[in-house]
């Protein structure tokens, strides 16, 4: 299609096309899965249409964003895919909101490498957000949204994604499958938005304070990385995980999301 049309992957837009049908059908289903009669899909990044197609095909209310005005006039050229509306924009600046119109929505999309984690955080700060989003995700990406405590691959990006989803590993990809096959493997994953954040805090600007504070220096403990970061007396955190039951010795990275709650409400 591509050759056809006189077109090549373009770096600059992180370009590596799904070609595996099979994979697209079990992504389109794991994105409906649940999803009441009124719920909107906006698929992200929707580069040749192979995951357009299965989510057409599934019967998705479907908006299409494509960053690249080449592969825009592919898509919409196509009558396979004339359910779907194409849309010409950038996912990072693009209005969700007032797309969505109030109404239930979800996410799906094969992500760029070069923009997943900022769209992601994105999409799951909005306000009246998506219910779920079922992403294509480089494989070490998707290991720190679910990463636990104490673990190499958690970070401020698995508090941030856990605080507000729930998150579930579906699927492991090969280079294989896209064209042109990326260095690196793939997870399909599923974030499903909380009825209620994971934890509750006195002061939620503090709360992201102390928790991006507390991985600014990873190999720091935390009185010694909250000073170096934000500034806090060091005292005044050791004060505070004293109250939490928590060692003054500890590394952000021991905490879970209950002790970085208790430990910004002690601070406050």
């Amino acid at each position: 299609m591509l050759a056809k049309a006189g077109l090549r992957p373009k770096k600059r837009f992180g370009q590596n096309f799904l070609t595996d049908a099979a994979i697209a059908g079990r992504i389109a289903g794991f994105t409906l899965e649940g999803a009441p009669p009124q719920a909107r899909t906006i698929e992200i990044g929707a580069g040749t249409g192979v995951l357009t197609r299965a989510l057409v095909d599934e019967g998705a209310q479907l908006t299409a964003l494509e960053i690249d005005p080449e592969l825009v006039a592919v898509l919409r050229a196509r009558e396979d895919i004339a359910a779907a509306h194409i849309v010409s924009a950038d996912a990072l600046t693009f209005d969700y909101s007032n797309w969505a119109e109030g109404r239930p929505w979800r996410v799906a999309g094969n992500l760029p490498y070069n923009i997943a984690t900022p769209l992601l955080l994105r999409l799951i700060e909005i306000p009246s957000g998506p219910d779920s989003l079922t992403v294509m995700v480089q494989k070490d990406v998707a290991e720190r949204f679910m990463a636990s405590p104490g673990t190499p691959a958690y970070g401020s990006l698995s508090v941030a994604v856990q605080y507000a989803m729930r998150v579930e590993m579906l699927l492991k990809i090969a280079p294989h499958s896209f064209f042109p096959a990326p260095k690196v493997d793939s997870s399909v994953v599923r974030l499903i938005r909380r009825a209620e954040p994971a934890v509750t805090v006195r002061d939620l600007d503090l709360f992201w304070k102390v928790v991006r504070g507390a991985f600014a220096y990873r190999r720091k403990t935390l009185v010694n990385s909250l000073a170096l970061a934000l500034h806090i007396d060091r005292a005044a955190t050791a004060r505070a995980l004293s109250l939490c039951n928590l060692s003054a010795e500890l590394r952000g990275e021991r905490l879970d999301l209950g002790d970085f709650a208790r430990l910004a409400d002690a601070l406050a």
